[in-house]
């Protein structure tokens, strides 16, 4: 029988809030078992690059990436952010190793083609290196992804950071029982974003695609619904989205994906 292996990404207004974050992390710390931590960051890429005088571009809830850009996030993602997130683990007695997908070759990715629009330097995950991220957690680490990769020719690329989530979940399901946990600041996902309480519970692919229709999924919230249901197709054992007391059991509004 397999180990269980839990995968939590955290983003949203939870990452930009240091009282919603540090609540997160403490919970994340208490979680039982082997674990994997995935953040992402975009807001506060988007604030340090306003004040550097560079314009963010966001089209289809994606990242626009540039040569100036790519040094932002990458400042944000796999400095600032990350080894905040590692040292506050630290505080709570989890052994966290903060990692980009170049470290220890973990992530391969390569630059997106240009179809109908080009992102720049934004990263399609190839694959993952399970292997090696095991040996961390074998080595009683709990890896810290940011959502940084490579290309294997020295170039980082912007990945969005739901799909190395889900990369690295269907990844390691090889290797271990994978659930995949996304959690942000509302309860999961809503008919009415003016309305926490409207959470669908249960959504599988064909209402997937009502919702789609009817608008009510759109945006960013997009790429994170299609990585979900990539990862369940792929092997990963469940997906659940909501609200980061989801992963402490305490949240009693949070929607379940299944196919």
């Amino acid at each position: 029988m397999k180990q269980k292996l839990t995968i939590v990404k955290v983003g949203g207004n939870v990452i930009n809030n240091a009282e919603a974050l540090a609540h997160f992390l403490s919970d994340f710390a208490a979680l039982e078992g082997d674990k994997i931590l995935v953040h992402g960051g975009g807001k506060r890429a988007t604030q340090l690059s306003e004040s550097l005088g560079l314009k963010s571009t966001m089209i289809h809830g994606r990242r626009v990436t540039d040569k100036s850009t790519i040094e932002v996030v990458t400042m944000v993602y796999a400095g600032l952010l990350n080894k905040n997130i590692v040292a506050t683990l630290q505080s709570k007695n989890c052994n966290a190793i903060g990692l980009s997908g170049a470290d220890g070759n973990s992530i391969q990715a390569h630059k997106r083609e240009v179809v109908d629009v080009d992102y720049g330097l934004v990263g399609d995950v190839d694959g993952i290196n399970a292997r090696n991220i095991a040996t961390f957690i074998g080595g009683a680490m709990v890896p810290v992804f940011c959502a940084i990769t490579h290309d294997g020719k020295g170039q980082l690329l912007n990945t969005n950071a739901d799909t190395i989530a889900s990369s690295i979940a269907v990844g390691m399901s090889n290797l271990y029982e994978v659930s995949l946990v996304y959690t942000f600041e509302k309860n999961g996902v809503l008919t009415s974003v003016d309305d926490d309480n409207s959470v669908i519970t249960n959504i599988n692919q064909e209402k997937y695609d009502e919702l789609k229709i009817e608008g009510i999924i759109a945006d960013g919230m997009l790429p994170k619904m299609e990585n979900c249901f990539d990862a369940l197709q792929k092997g990963v054992s469940e997906v659940i989205i909501g609200n980061p007391t989801v992963i402490n059991n305490k949240s009693q509004l949070f929607t379940t994906l299944v196919l």
